[in-house]
């Protein structure tokens, strides 16, 4: 385990087994939640994404859910060492029992960054893991749809990141639980390259029209970021 500072006074427990990736801070920077949202992050590992948002003033309350109780046991380490707890809550529990712990309609924002693989597509990790993070082992883009349904708010927004030839399906399990996809914005490394990350936004209830956005640019030339993803990374590249 090591710590990774955020910002120059908050700093986030990873480890081997439990660390993040560009897709999460993209997904934290998309969803970006208002100071008096209630909010909750599916499938939480590491905590990268509540994290963020308490850094950045992102919302008054916030649940991270995790299967995994060792994830769960580095970021309550972390809400503890950052004196978060009174903010940032963290449930070891399936997201598929998340209906029963938490009241219906309870948040404003629910993100979650999914297995982006099929139960039964690719080579699976021969470690647990990664088996759970990289595969739908444990939930489907349904489970999590129907899991938002019943925990936001009417008009609450799911945001999800996933992979552009999944963004179908995708779209597909939201409308089948009257999430209606809102907001799309795809990510590549660069402008000649072909976007490897979708970003949706559905709200609950919404009416039928959803925005596809400008493509979002890692990098504008070569091993030089784009502006936008020079803001995005902040306070946590200036400590890099």
């Amino acid at each position: 385990e090591h710590i990774e500072y955020l910002s120059r006074d908050l700093g986030l427990i990873v480890s081997k087994e439990h660390t993040f990736g560009t897709d999460a801070l993209l997904l934290a920077d998309f969803a970006s939640p208002k100071r008096y949202d209630i909010c909750c992050d599916f499938g939480t590992g590491c905590g990268i994404i509540p994290m963020l948002w308490c850094r950045d003033g992102c919302g008054k309350e916030i649940s991270a859910v995790e299967i995994q109780e060792k994830a769960c046991s580095q970021l309550t380490r972390s809400v503890k060492a950052n004196d978060l707890h009174d903010k940032l809550f963290v449930c070891n529990a399936d997201l598929k029992e998340a209906p029963r712990i938490f009241p219906c309609g309870k948040f404003d924002v629910i993100t979650m960054n999914p297995p982006y693989k099929a139960e039964n597509a690719g080579i699976k990790s021969q470690k647990e893991n990664e088996k759970i993070a990289r595969h739908e082992t444990l939930c489907n883009l349904r489970d999590i749809t129907k899991a938002a349904s019943k925990l936001l708010k009417f008009g609450g927004k799911l945001c999800i990141c996933i992979r552009p030839e999944r963004l179908f399906e995708t779209m597909e399990a939201m409308k089948e639980y009257k999430i209606e996809p809102k907001a799309l914005r795809l990510v590549a490394a660069s402008p000649e390259k072909a976007p490897w990350l979708c970003l949706v936004e559905g709200r609950l209830g919404g009416k039928t029209g959803i925005t596809v956005k400008n493509n979002l640019f890692i990098y504008k030339s070569k091993d030089v970021l784009s502006d936008e993803m020079t803001r995005i990374l902040g306070k946590y590249r200036e400590d890099m």
